[in-house]
């Protein structure tokens, strides 16, 4: 039985304004009653992303945040430049929601069987609005969750875990038998390790201090290189010579890395010798830009020859493009939510916490190891 659900609810939204600040404030909004096919959620957890600061603060300087509203209903303004303003052109002055993902449970349920069907239940969703205390979503954009998941556990199960098997999915489809993967000791980097483990992938981890290597290892992980290191390259090659990976996925985006590891790719092919080519080995080299850790441009060397491709990658054009041969990595999802596909946070915070200026500056720096949880319901 549906349980009594407010008309609105608090949520965090983000405005560019055309003054030149993004303002973030937690605004009252209304809480739509769920169609035939729909659920509204009680939203108790949400995690903070990368791919969710972009819209939440995008390219403005958050080191000059400064602090308005009140304690209970705080405002944030933060500077943009002319120049992020222009890239910001088509959001200008609409307060948009922010967060891509999140957890709860099923309050109010459409009359379809499939909603009646999640009533009560413990879900994940995705589909963007998550910083927010209720949601209403089509029950396909909602993971029913094996019975004893805490909406916790469940919060980040879109996201990071269905990224990691999209890597490998691709990987698969296009041919090679093994990847690289950078800012590899992320959440979603430790997932795609636990995943290349079970499924016996080699896979070469590329960090960038030695620190981050040891939680690599500390899971098992065999090739790991530290981009920092003065043989870096050289390393690269030798992981690269052994697990024959063609295929990389570059979190930075910017700056040398995904030309290096191109050309690692070639160094690594030419030693295992046939006849010379001035147009380099024929074998395909892939990196797939999914990121932008490094938001500088991303620039290429020429040491990789003509048989190679850089392109961008994004979770929801290739859930697109599978279709219901998607099903399966869903499932998997659930199933392993609690081993494979645990996040681990360095903070819960509420909603008004989330917009402290202090505590949003500590988030935003993406730090390795700092992931932030939100849970709107909290007082």
């Amino acid at each position: 039985m549906s349980e009594s659900v407010p008309s609105r609810c608090l949520q965090i939204l983000s405005n560019a304004r055309s003054d030149g600040w993004i303002e973030l404030s937690l605004g009252e909004v209304d809480v739509p009653t769920p169609g035939e096919n729909e659920v509204t959620i009680r939203v108790e957890a949400a995690p903070i992303n990368p791919s969710d600061l972009g819209l939440l603060v995008g390219p403005a300087d958050v080191s000059a945040a400064v602090a308005k509203g009140t304690a209970e209903r705080p405002v944030v303004e933060i500077p943009i430049d002319e120049t992020a303003k222009r890239a910001l052109a088509a959001r200008l002055d609409q307060a948009l929601a922010v967060g891509n993902e999140g957890a709860g449970v099923v309050v109010a349920a459409g009359s379809g069987d499939a909603a009646q069907a999640l009533l009560g239940k413990v879900v994940g969703f995705i589909g963007g609005a998550s910083y927010s205390q209720y949601r209403t979503v089509p029950v396909g954009m909602t993971l029913a969750m094996e019975e004893g998941t805490t909406p916790r556990e469940a919060a980040a199960c879109f996201v990071n875990p269905l990224t990691a098997l999209g890597m490998v999915e691709t990987m698969k489809r296009e041919g090679h038998t093994a990847l690289v993967h950078t800012a590899a000791a992320s959440n979603l980097g430790q997932m795609l390790q636990k995943v290349c483990l079970a499924d016996g992938i080699p896979l070469v981890n590329i960090v960038r201090r030695e620190e981050q290597a040891g939680i690599l290892r500390g899971i098992g992980a065999k090739h790991v290189i530290d981009s920092s290191a003065e043989n870096f390259r050289a390393r690269l090659t030798d992981a690269l010579e052994e697990t024959g990976a063609t295929i990389a996925f570059d979190a930075t985006g910017g700056g040398r890395l995904g030309g290096q590891i191109l050309g690692c790719m070639e160094a690594a092919l030419n030693r295992s010798g046939g006849d010379y080519s001035r147009y380099g080995s024929d074998t395909h080299k892939q990196v797939y830009l999914y990121g932008r850790l490094d938001t500088s441009p991303t620039v290429l060397g020429s040491d990789f020859g003509f048989a190679w491709g850089l392109g961008g990658w994004l979770l929801t054009p290739f859930l697109q493009k599978l279709g219901s041969e998607a099903g399966p990595l869903f499932l998997r999802v659930a199933k392993e939510i609690k081993t494979t596909f645990a996040s681990h946070y360095t903070a819960e915070i509420g909603l008004a916490e989330a917009l402290d200026v202090e505590t949003l500056q500590a988030y935003q720096r993406k730090a390795t190891g700092q992931k932030y949880l939100i849970e709107p319901q909290r007082g």
